[in-house]
């Protein structure tokens, strides 16, 4: 959540607690399931943060576990997720995205295991560096998988949860530069308590006996 590791852990215990309801709720319709669950993710996610911060940043196992669900992990399990509960009529256009967060999350795997991420807290925000070769075709492929696919998914839920993700980004980008990515995710993982909305409309009704 960015501020300080009290405002991640409180904030990242609070959104994974909505995405364990969402997880129940989505229990009855599997193929929801991915995207029920990315609120649990991206709390753990923020959590993981606290204690980025309570290490004062640096290369340690905390950095690298952040940076692993941030950069690979998310660029695929998006695109995945929208696919799978996706309407069929919109599946096929949601193999573009799905394939450019393939070969995103493929090239930051490499990424991960060959190179250092480091952890740079400069007063409220937090930095992470990996020093990627032509990082913005990255960015670009990475985008494409996680708003992209959102917003193509053919479901107006989805479609707002992008368009606010969308919004986030622009703003982080302009408002911390240097810390977009650790902002973004905040960001993400705070407006991903939406999904709990949407897994809550498309829950199949109670058969009475």
């Amino acid at each position: 959540m960015c501020w300080s590791a009290t405002a991640d852990l409180v904030a990242g215990t609070g959104i994974a607690a909505v995405g364990v309801v969402s997880v129940a709720l989505a229990a009855r319709r599997p193929r929801d399931l991915p995207l029920a669950a990315l609120p649990l993710l991206l709390g753990a996610h923020q959590i993981i943060e606290s204690a980025v911060w309570r290490n004062d940043g640096g290369t340690g196992p905390a950095t690298l576990a952040w940076a692993a669900i941030a950069l690979p992990l998310l660029a695929l399990w998006v695109p995945a997720g929208v696919l799978c509960a996706a309407p069929r009529a919109a599946r096929r256009r949601l193999v573009i995205p799905l394939t450019a967060g393939a070969g995103a999350a493929a090239v930051l795997s490499y990424a991960l295991a060959t190179r250092t991420v480091t952890a740079d807290i400069r007063g409220h925000t937090v930095g992470y560096a990996l020093g990627l070769p032509r990082p913005e075709l990255i960015v670009v492929a990475y985008l494409l998988a996680t708003i992209g696919s959102l917003l193509l998914s053919g479901d107006r839920g989805l479609v707002l949860f992008g368009v606010l993700v969308a919004v986030g980004a622009a703003v982080c980008v302009a408002l911390w530069r240097q810390e977009y990515i650790s902002t973004w995710c905040a960001f993400a993982a705070v407006s991903s308590v939406l999904l709990l909305r949407w897994v809550a409309r498309r829950r199949p009704p109670d058969r009475k006996r």
